[in-house]
């Protein structure tokens, strides 16, 4: 058996495709699919299945996986625990969160805690995985390459240190111009016809995906999108009705709120780290500014800072 064909299976499982574990491997694809077709046939099994939405593990690759991660975690981690050794309150801790997190809580919250810890350097890491709307995967090192990870739903892995920090309350938006050119929705029903600006097919239905999901049968989809900015930005053109974060569409000049999150719902937000890494002083500090940063902001997150903001002129944040 070679053994880094080991490294290709677990980047496959993580990403649930070959491209996405060749992008995370830095080759092409017929190179991460002959190497997971080695390892079948070293190991005489199946470990994958092909389905229309990627690449779903057999059950012989479930047993594969849970024998791998915890060897995975150490390996991914020894660099990182190497570099901390010693390091006390300062040192570098690698922070993965949605654009949307990075962007309109954590930033705004760091110079203060820049102040406080001269020494330490955060590095944000923007993954679009960590952005999506879905549960987390089964499968998979969340923290690999990083110390700590901000999910928008509720972690499965075992082996690490989980807390829900709050939720993330979701509106329905568009611009003036639209609503006055189609008309203000009071109720679910009076989407019918509408426009809307909605998520991938291939999102998970919770909280605003599954509302849209429902939306959507009466009305005409005119772009789909991942990315919060993106949506905004499309509402902002008159492209329809959308779903954003409250904490952004609250604040997104050229788009009002037409439905609040006791319509949409809500995403829950966790944060992640190992065990052995939250006693480190620079790892506990940075979580600390999380947890800090999430309270600071908790009514804006949680959509109850809309009344107050309609009674204020609106200003486009910079991005």
């Amino acid at each position: 058996m070679n053994w880094d064909d080991l490294r290709f299976f677990l980047a496959v499982a993580g990403a649930g495709s070959l491209s996405g574990a060749g992008q995370q491997l830095g080759v092409n694809t017929t190179t991460v699919l002959r190497r997971v077709a080695s390892l079948e046939e070293d190991l005489g099994a199946r470990l994958f299945e092909r389905e229309r939405t990627g690449y779903r593990l057999t059950a012989a690759g479930e047993k594969l996986v849970e024998t791998l991660e915890p060897v995975d975690r150490r390996l991914s981690a020894l660099p990182r625990d190497f570099a901390a050794a010693g390091e006390g309150a300062e040192g570098t801790v690698r922070l993965a969160a949605g654009e949307t997190i990075a962007a309109f809580l954590l930033a705004v919250e760091f110079p203060a805690f820049r102040k406080e810890h001269p020494g330490l350097e955060l590095e944000i890491l923007t993954d679009p995985r960590l952005a999506a709307v879905g549960q987390a995967p089964k499968i998979g090192n969340p923290l690999k390459d990083v110390d700590i990870a901000l999910r928008l739903a509720r972690p499965t892995q075992g082996d690490m240190l989980m807390r829900k920090l709050g939720d993330m309350a979701y509106g329905l938006y568009a611009s003036p111009a639209y609503l006055e050119a189609r008309g203000k929705p009071l109720h679910m029903q009076d989407i019918a016809g509408h426009d809307l600006i909605g998520f991938p097919r291939a999102e998970t239905p919770l909280g605003p995906v599954w509302w849209f999901s429902r939306a959507e049968k009466s009305a005409r989809i005119t772009l789909r999108s991942s990315s919060v900015l993106a949506r905004a930005e499309a509402a902002r053109q008159d492209l329809g009705l959308t779903a954003l974060p409250c904490m952004v569409g609250d604040v997104e000049a050229g788009v009002q709120r037409v439905f609040g999150p006791d319509t949409l719902g809500s995403l829950e937000m966790w944060l992640l780290t190992r065990n052995d890494l939250a006693q480190l002083a620079h790892v506990r500090a940075v979580m600390e500014f999380v947890v800090d940063a999430v309270k600071q902001h908790r009514s804006q997150l949680e959509g109850r800072d809309h009344e107050v903001r309609e009674l204020m002129p609106q200003s486009r944040p910079n991005h």
